[in-house]
């Protein structure tokens, strides 16, 4: 390709609100180009880092059997009504009326689709299992777009469906799916961990695990051991529970404290003189808009997405203070545990301590001398809360807790039969009976990678593209266009790499040597080739954007340089 005729430009400046690397960089650099919030067109080059994502995708889906198929964009939300999701998926999907004044959505994924298909071609165990995938535009009415294409309203997806005739079979179509993801990742050159998962919208009856590309600007956080393999999102992750206080029989009665304008933990603690961890913390959710208390220590935060699996929730918020007042009889700020007449859910910590410092459910009141188990009920006792650094790991005995910020940009799920059951796939099995068949789902954003792939690989010059996915492996540079000898020499090496099969941007534009160099390093070609000074003995100097260090080689040595490199 020649760069005079290449349908992009990079810029000098870029939006202010364009807030993470990567999407300065692919915008700075001609990658992208914002039409709407969310929305964004592939320019050229782009594009061509997508298409080389894509072959990977498909190159590994296709060793693991998987087939290829396209399914429509536009879904009948008949079918999302049927399984359920209609209502719970919430206004993130993009719903819409055919003249008809049919309804229809915007595929944000492609699971009632999918099912129910199959539940029109397959209705024998003979035809099992199979795995089909599809690389797709997908939409998102997301409510806050950001970080360019990280959270994007339209954005490019491989989902694919796993169907099996038994739970087994289940497992290895996972195991298969979650092995190509793993190679997938590491083809891709990203840093990522494989994390356990919450489920979310899409459900399901078995394990999930998200891939997560490690990035300080992610918006999920990881807890990874620094001794065995555990990882998991926040959503998922457990630390080992303490070990159970010694039965303490002094612990004098509940006294109750006048406390004042006491409201916030760190008030508390003041107020008492102790640390946080002696508290006792009580929040007033709403669940589906019923009331319900959570109570964890004080220095430990309540995991929602915990509670709502607990409880099995669609939507949980804290309570406002009308119903935090009608359930406790204080205003926000003096909740406990004793005396609540409504369900209540202790975390595992609280029921391992001696006693604590509790709300009163009385203004300017609190309780100290609690005991869990004595003053209030512990029965519903469980994993409410999230995990801390430097926690001990829940799967070995010597590990610790680290936390790290992600970016998802794979997940896989075993959906087990929630979609086949409520839209009737079902198959004849070996002794004639019809059951459900067993499904998952595995879905990888191919345009979140090619953001995550920039934020994890960039400098303070521009883009480093792992040379897998790089728009093109080599940029020949002739420092000007008007020496007819450099630009013969570059013309050569050009046509060379080009019968060779390389993929190569010649910068044939009439632009200042330094303008030609500051577009190389923002694009970030794994390779250069500058045709300068040395042209009239016929050398070049090659470098390799990752460190730059300059060799001044003849154009056989260049070619076979790059060859081997490649």
């Amino acid at each position: 390709m020649r760069q005079s005729t290449l349908c992009s430009s990079t810029l000098r400046e870029v939006p202010s609100d364009a807030e993470a690397a990567n999407h300065r960089l692919l915008l700075k650099a001609g990658f992208i180009r914002q039409l709407a919030s969310g929305v964004y067109t592939y320019m050229p080059l782009g594009r061509r880092v997508l298409r080389k994502l894509e072959q990977i995708v498909r190159e590994e889906m296709d060793r693991a059997g998987a087939q290829e198929m396209l399914m429509p964009a536009l879904q009948p939300a008949e079918l999302w009504k049927q399984s359920g999701r209609y209502s719970v998926y919430g206004p993130e999907l993009i719903r819409l009326k055919d003249r008809h004044d049919r309804e229809f959505a915007l595929g944000p994924t492609h699971e009632e689709v999918v099912t129910t298909l199959i539940k029109n071609e397959i209705s024998s165990y003979r035809r099992l299992p199979v795995i089909v995938y599809q690389i797709q535009t997908k939409f998102r009415d997301e409510p806050r777009p950001r970080f360019g294409l990280l959270r994007g309203r339209e954005f490019l997806m491989k989902d694919a469906y796993s169907f099996d005739a038994s739970w087994e079979g289940l497992d290895s179509s996972y195991r298969t799916m979650y092995d190509a993801y793993v190679r997938i990742m590491e083809r891709c050159g990203l840093q990522y961990r494989a994390v356990e998962a919450d489920a979310g919208a899409i459900g399901g009856e078995g394990g999930t695990h998200e891939f997560m590309a490690l990035a300080e600007i992610g918006e999920d956080t990881i807890a990874a051991c620094d001794c065995c393999g555990y990882a998991a999102n926040m959503e998922k992750a457990q630390s080992r529970a303490e070990r159970p206080a010694p039965a303490v029989t002094a612990v004098p009665p509940v006294e109750k404290v006048h406390t004042p304008h006491v409201r916030t933990i760190e008030q508390l603690a003041q107020y008492f003189g102790t640390e946080s961890r002696n508290m006792i913390k009580t929040l007033i959710y709403a669940a589906d808009g019923k009331p319900l208390a959570v109570v964890v220590r004080g220095d430990h935060e309540v995991n929602e997405t915990k509670v709502k699996n607990e409880v099995g929730a669609l939507e949980l918020e804290l309570a406002d203070a009308q119903m935090t007042a009608a359930v406790t009889g204080a205003p926000v700020g003096f909740a406990g545990p004793v005396g609540l007449q409504i369900p209540v859910l202790v975390d595992t910590a609280v029921a391992t301590m001696t006693s604590g410092i509790a709300g009163a459910n009385e203004a300017d009141f609190h309780l100290q001398h609690v005991v869990p188990g004595r003053d209030f009920s512990v029965e519903r006792t469980g994993d409410f809360r999230n995990v801390k650094e430097g926690e001990r790991c829940a799967q070995c005995e010597d590990g610790t807790l680290q936390l790290f910020k992600g970016i998802e940009v794979g997940h896989v799920f075993k959906l087990g039969t929630k979609y086949s059951e409520a839209l009737g796939a079902r198959f004849a099995d070996a002794a004639g009976q019809e059951q459900p068949v067993i499904m998952g789902c595995y879905g990888i954003g191919v345009s979140r990678m090619l953001s995550a792939i920039v934020e994890q690989h960039h400098d303070e010059r521009g883009i480093l593209w792992p040379p897998a996915i790089a728009p093109y492996r080599v940029h020949v540079i002739p420092v000007s266009v008007k020496d007819e000898v450099q630009m013969r020499l570059a013309e050569e090496l050009y046509a060379q790499l080009r019968e060779r099969g390389v993929d190569v941007l010649l910068d044939d534009r009439e632009e200042r040597a330094g303008v030609k160099f500051n577009d190389a390093e923002l694009i970030g070609i794994p390779i250069r080739v500058v045709v300068g000074k040395h042209a009239g003995d016929g050398s070049v100097e090659y470098a390799e954007r990752k460190d730059n260090e300059k060799r001044v080689l003849s154009v056989e040595e260049a070619l076979s340089r790059i060859m081997e490199t490649i």
